[in-house]
């Protein structure tokens, strides 16, 4: 791949002068920052090795992961602001590229699959000559940005597309770099370089599109993109050279020697249908003639040239819908979830059918039919082709044009495609042409049948297709606002369930409770709570250890070198948390809690280095009620350490020993007429209007800045006001601080866990704690019309209508600022006689029977990040189950197909005047009574 002028750029970088840490930072901030106002294709950008950009963070002190684009999943190995280290040496690559299929060293390549934020950062040309001319080092690593799908979203394309050439002409093999949004005739101009063809010399030169290492189709020397021709990663192109007037044999026709034909884009409009047996090529009647699609040209008609030759004949009886999916490059995701779809029965028999007139070419919300229109064909070549497989070029390009998520080559979410699929083919296929405006009204106490009914009116007028036929229901969502108890009821359409996996595993925790009072000594609780559940979760298990008060909260924290480095909130999850952390909360009356909080952190003077602080000790939180200035603070610091103060006997030596904690009182009752408390030493008066007892200082969030605090300070209304205590002689003196070091883990290492046999749930479970009443998140306020402002309101769903086709999604990743998890849960979920009546609100709005039958399953296998995707299907017709994974496809028995990979699992409504006999009767209540 050749950057232009890339190797110009350093020319001028003798000349960087070394500079301040701080001055380097702030020139990369502001060069990064004139960069991101003006994206724009062709810009360049550098990789940079993370290893080596985050020494140079930490050298510039600044924050760890906050300059790459995407958040990173990283542990926390440092506070949020990282103290100045060495400076780091030059610039190393080495860990990130590869040699492979490198000529000269001019086009070196990054090893595949290393993701952004965790492996490498991009940087902007600007900032790389900067760090170029301190640091010098290398190699350069640039990269042009590209815009990618119908709306232009710009990307660094840091993977650009590997061809390997073949020449026709000694059959020798080089590999090429070269941009996906390059032209047909830059591969052109490339080509000939490299293999020294002069083109204006040589007139019959051609390349071949020669995916699977057959010819597909010539490539014609045009403005046409890689990315339009449907050029794959790694796939095969022919060079072919006329010389002396001979064309090479087989130019023009494919390996079977027929000559090469032009697929329209349209679905058939013949009455026939594949699944009445007529014999086509790609599901195509021979009277359609050449038909194309309104407004595209022949020249960028998309098409799947390799299937040509591999579908002449319709598929056996005994063969149809068993043809695999070819993976182009880490798309497991999107094969899984295509088998499972094109296994749906009523899609199947939607587009094997004509369904040419329903396709919506003017909705906005679509795709001008065009992801119709591949899916459509895509599903017509799997049934017509056998068990030969199907490399779905075609359809790939659509998503990535549609769908710029999916582009690339890296692994994805096969729910997030299902989505998109779905979402997509419905607005696609959307039978109104016009959508009416409606304004929804409140429910205000009408009955639940005439508001569900006028939703479902309401959302039918502008949204009507075979998506919404077959695969969309209705639940009932009920909100209940927390303060003036004013209920909203709406009715919701969906299009599939995504299941939470309740978890029956615990896990011990250990908490630090203080008293923001000052009403008691600190103490530590150990309780037990779910290992995959929230912070509401530690909350409830330790308002139940220590007696909370109903009019008492708790302020739950992560305590990280002596500073709170975050609050908990209701909806954190517990994996954030990790065993050798810390976590403290702060025990309040609901009426403190109202108040603005006072966070105290504290430092000490460092003996070996003069005049230096150093933070110990915890970190204590109080309330401040109608604090103004310095002695507001003052009282209230004074309050909160009561508690700590020492009690000295005049016949007794004290010892150093740990403390037993318990309550303030307690620790006065044991005082004496014979001990003397030891009280604040007399000062002058000229200092005591304006100096504090303490040492204090105001600082910022990070704890950089910091001013001294006087009585007559005015202290700005804040939410959360941070000062700095500073420990003198006379505060060790007074006050006893062992009860704020050594604060215990979460978790003490060392302590076995008895293994446990792997932990299963049922389906049946999944739903119930889907549709159990729990509060919104903190991030998901909901605005109360009663009350107008927003509340964490408590939310219930209930099913109330079910369509024909329900998907489940198990929801087993999970994502936060810190981990990234996956639940390898097994899930009991029934094959046959899925009996949903106990859960649907109204019967007669689902217009059928609550009965489900299971017909595929996708499914996930391995970590995150990487992992493998496959599909489980039944032929409804064989009642037969098989294995799709990817291009293979194999029987496999039903007692098999229940994994703890099942990923999405697709149930089909059992049709009131059948009653299956495959499975037992009352399955479904069975595995229910089992778990």
């Amino acid at each position: 791949m050749t950057i232009p002028d890339s190797g110009s750029l350093m020319d001028n970088e003798s000349l960087c002068l070394p500079c301040t840490p701080e001055e380097e930072r702030r020139i990369v901030k502001e060069l990064t920052e004139k960069a991101e106002s003006c994206l724009k294709e062709g810009n360049l950008y550098y990789v940079v090795s993370i290893r080596w950009f985050t020494k140079w963070q930490k050298y510039v002190g600044e924050e760890i992961s906050a300059y790459q684009f995407k958040e990173l999943s990283t542990d926390k190995q440092a506070p949020p602001v990282t103290k100045a280290s060495e400076r780091p040496g030059p610039i190393d690559n080495t860990d990130i590229i590869t040699n492979e299929g490198d000529r000269d060293k001019s086009d070196l390549q990054i090893s595949r699959l290393l993701l952004e934020g965790s492996d490498y950062v991009l940087v902007p040309q600007g900032v790389w000559e900067k760090l170029h001319g301190w640091y010098k080092g290398g190699p350069a690593l640039p990269r042009k940005m590209i815009a990618l799908g119908i709306q232009g979203a710009y990307t660094v394309e840091v993977y650009p597309l590997a061809l390997k050439l073949i020449d026709s002409r000694d059959k020798s093999e080089i590999i090429i770099h070269i941009s996906k949004k390059a032209s047909l005739r830059e591969l052109y101009k490339q080509v000939s370089a490299l293999k020294g063809v002069e083109l204006e010399k040589f007139e019959q030169v051609h390349i071949w599109d020669y995916f699977n290492d057959r010819r597909q189709s010539a490539l014609a020397d045009s403005n046409q993109t890689l990315e339009e021709s449907n050029l794959q990663m790694d796939q095969s192109i022919l060079l072919d050279v006329q010389v002396d007037g001979f064309i090479p044999s087989g130019f023009g026709m494919d390996s079977t020697g027929n000559e090469l034909a032009l697929v329209p884009m349209e679905p058939q409009r013949s009455s026939r249908t594949i699944a009445g047996g007529p014999s086509l090529s790609n599901g195509y009647s021979a009277d359609y003639g050449s038909s194309l699609y309104q407004g595209s040209a022949l020249s960028s008609i998309s098409t799947d040239m390799e299937d040509a030759h591999d579908s002449v004949r319709t598929a056996p009886g005994g063969d149809r819908g068993l043809a695999g999916l070819q993976n182009l490059g880490n798309t497991c995701f999107m094969n899984s979830a295509l088998q499972c779809l094109v296994h749906t029965p009523p899609l199947v028999e939607y587009f094997l059918q004509d369904y040419t007139d329903e396709i919506n070419k003017q909705n906005p919300l679509g795709m001008h039919g065009e992801l119709a229109v591949a899916f459509g064909e895509l599903l017509r070549k799997l049934w017509s082709s056998g068990r030969t497989s199907v490399p779905p070029r075609a359809f790939k390009g659509k998503l990535a044009r549609f769908a710029p998520q999916f582009s690339g080559y890296n692994q994805h979410d096969s729910q997030e495609l299902l989505a998109f699929l779905l979402d997509g083919l419905h607005e696609d296929l959307n039978r109104v042409k016009q959508k009416p405006y409606f304004e929804t009204k409140d429910s205000d106490g009408r009955p639940d049948e005439e508001v569900a009914n006028e939703f479902w009116s309401y959302h039918k007028a502008r949204n009507d297709s075979i998506v919404v036929d077959v695969c969309q229901g209705q639940y009932k969502s009920t909100l209940v606002c927390p303060v003036c108890d004013k209920i909203s009821i709406t009715f919701d359409p969906f299009m599939y369930l995504s299941l939470p996996l309740p978890s029956t595993a615990t896990r011990s925790m250990t908490v630090t409770v203080f008293y923001g009072d000052g009403s008691s000594l600190p103490m530590p609780f150990t309780v037990n709570v779910s290992k995959h559940g929230y912070s509401k979760d530690l909350f409830q298990a330790l308002a139940t250890a220590c007696c909370l008060g109903s009019d008492e909260i708790l302020v739950l924290a992560e305590v990280y070198e002596h500073h709170i480095y975050r609050y908990l909130e209701n909806g954190d999850s517990l994996h954030t948390i990790k065993d050798d952390e810390c976590i403290v909360a702060y025990r309040l009356s609901k009426k403190q809690a109202e108040f603005p909080k006072l966070e105290i952190c504290h430092r000490y003077l460092e003996n070996l280095k003069p005049g230096e602080r150093k933070r110990f000790l915890t970190p204590l939180v109080t309330y401040l009620e109608g604090a103004k200035n310095g002695a507001d603070i003052e009282l209230a610091v004074n309050r909160v350490l009561v508690p700590l103060k020492r009690k000295v006997f005049s016949s007794l030596n004290r010892s150093d020993g740990p403390k037993v904690n318990g309550s303030a009182s307690e620790a006065s009752e044991e005082s004496t007429s014979d001990c003397t408390e030891l009280g604040n030493p007399s000062k002058d008066k000229d200092f005591e209007d304006e100096e504090l007892s303490f040492r204090l200082c105001l600082t910022d969030d990070r704890g950089m800045s910091c001013r001294p605090i006087l009585k007559n300070s005015v202290i700005k209304s804040s939410k959360i006001v941070k000062v700095m205590l500073d420990w003198t002689d006379k505060e060790h003196e007074l006050y006893d601080a062992s009860y704020l070091k050594d604060l215990p883990m979460v978790h003490k290492p060392g302590v076995t866990v008895k293994k446990t046999k792997q932990e299963s749930i049922s389906l049946f479970s999944c739903l119930d704690a889907f549709l159990k009443e729990e509060p919104l998140g903190p991030d998901d306020m909901w605005y109360c019309p009663g009350c107008k402002e927003h509340r964490q309101a408590t939310k219930k769903l209930d099913l109330w209508r079910l369509p024909d086709i329900i998907v489940f999604h198990l929801k087993r990743f999970s994502y936060s600022r810190f981990l990234k998890n996956k639940l390898d849960t097994f899930v009991n979920f029934p094959i046959h006689n899925l009996d949903l009546s106990k859960y649907v609100k109204n019967k007669d709005a689902s217009g059928g029977s609550s009965v489900y039958e299971l017909y595929a399953i996708s499914n996930h296998y391995g970590g995150l990040g990487g992992g493998h995707y496959s599909a489980y299907a039944k032929l409804v017709e064989e009642d037969r189950w098989y294995h799709f994974d990817d291009a293979h496809v194999t029987p496999v028995s039903e007692g098999d197909i229940r994994t703890a990979a099942a990923y999405l699992l697709f149930y089909q409504r059992v049709k009131t005047n059948s009653v299956p006999t495959n499975g037992p009767v009352g399955e479904s209540s069975k595995v229910h009574e089992e778990f």
